[in-house]
């Protein structure tokens, strides 16, 4: 039942030259699990960095209520106030870090909000930062003026269209279609876009 083994060549290895070459191997295996660990690590610290990046982009955005002008004795419009509030699902925006660019048929031109030229609370808007989705802020733009634009420095006539696009600090962009009425009468002081 029992037989011995005379054959050098069948021995099994044992002594502490085994031991060393096992030790080794756990070694490198524990090594590369640990590289495998960080690496794992550092992509989803930078996958929910994207993430983060991405849905701000899309959701931290200004939502337009309202548009409305004022009429000059010219029957042109000369100022324009957009009401604004953050779009559903967005954080905190903060219109200081908020641009606007005006396109249309006198020219294009894109600027920085100054909340403290243009901007007052309606709601909310503390300082010009719209926190919840129930603040509301009115933002006025002269356009019968060269304080603010260099290319719009001439009233809105009847029927003519601007396109309006807010783009926030996140890089959430909204754009709004303003065209004026087509008639314009002496009795209108404030119209509607």
């Amino acid at each position: 039942m029992f037989e011995a083994i005379t054959d050098e060549e069948q021995r099994g290895q044992v002594g502490i030259g085994t031991l060393i070459v096992f030790i080794a191997m756990v070694l490198v295996a524990a090594i590369a699990a640990g590289v495998l660990i960080n690496t794992a690590g550092f992509l989803q610290t930078q996958a929910e960095a994207t993430g983060e990046e991405s849905t701000s982009q899309v959701s931290d955005r200004l939502q337009i209520v309202s548009t409305s002008g004022d009429v000059d004795s010219n029957q042109e419009i000369e100022n324009v106030t957009f009401v604004v509030a953050t779009s559903p699902g967005s954080g905190a925006v903060d219109l200081n870090q908020t641009s606007v660019e005006f396109v249309g048929e006198q020219g294009q031109d894109r600027f920085e909000i100054d909340w403290n030229e243009v901007g007052t609370g309606i709601i909310g808007a503390n300082g010009g930062v719209l926190t919840d989705s129930s603040d509301r802020a009115a933002l006025e733009f002269d356009i019968d003026s060269t304080s603010g634009f260099s290319s719009y420095s001439d009233s809105l006539s009847e029927d003519e269209s601007v396109s309006v696009t807010f783009t926030t600090a996140s890089g959430a962009s909204t754009v709004k279609e303003i065209r004026v009425p087509t008639t314009i009468t002496s009795d209108d002081s404030s119209v509607r876009l």
